[in-house]
């Protein structure tokens, strides 16, 4: 069912038939993912040619089947995208919300005029909230865990006042992720191949508190 989740209406209609046919979705742990740009909107583009747009959308395909195979009766994890479509800020917000989310994870590629520039940059919301010692904490565990796992610099946790995440962190624990930069060669060759992709949503996955 998921593969055709492209709205906030479908995600209204999805939990409906949740409540309806009695599942219970407080059972399993909720998580967004949120593969960003999509469509007209490439984002970064690298020195390879690599679309920000694609690289997020394979990484949040790779996270959603690893969970799926592994970790199915305790996790859930829906994306806001599952193509190459664009999809509003507001409604990628509204698409967590609507579900309820434990976590929402936006995930993005960065971009420099200084080609030497490199590494993770996590991204939390600079509005106080319930959820925002939590999503810092996600937030510096997520880098540390890039870095330790994968060797990517860590660039720091900082505080944003992004659209997704202050439209999300009254709700849950919410991040954006800028996975290395696609303006550096060597960090747009590693995103470039699928592997690597997998061990980075692998490192990812490995986070959630999954048992």
């Amino acid at each position: 069912m998921k593969k055709w989740l492209k709205n906030v209406s479908f995600v209204i209609l999805l939990l409906k038939s949740c409540i309806l046919f009695g599942q219970d979705l407080d059972a399993k742990k909720i998580i967004v993912i949120d593969p960003g740009h999509g469509g007209n909107d490439s984002g970064a583009i690298g020195v390879n040619n690599l679309k920000e747009k694609s690289i997020t959308l394979e990484i949040a395909r790779s996270i959603s089947e690893l969970a799926e195979k592994k970790h199915s009766k305790t996790v859930e994890i829906y994306q806001t995208r599952y193509s190459d479509t664009l999809i509003s800020l507001r409604d990628r917000a509204r698409i967590a919300i609507a579900l309820n989310a434990d976590l929402y994870l936006s995930l993005h590629c960065n971009h420099s005029d200084n080609p030497n520039a490199r590494g993770v940059e996590v991204y939390v919301s600079n509005q106080r909230s319930k959820f925002l010692d939590e999503a810092t904490w996600f937030g510096f565990q997520l880098q540390a865990d890039l870095n330790e796992k994968l060797g990517f610099e860590s660039r720091g946790v900082k505080f944003a006042n992004f659209q997704v995440l202050r439209e999300t962190t009254d709700f849950m624990s919410s991040v954006l992720l800028e996975l290395g930069f696609l303006s550096n060669k060597d960090e747009s060759h590693y995103i470039s191949e699928y592997g690597n992709l997998q061990r980075i949503a692998i490192a990812i996955l490995s986070l959630l508190k999954i048992p």
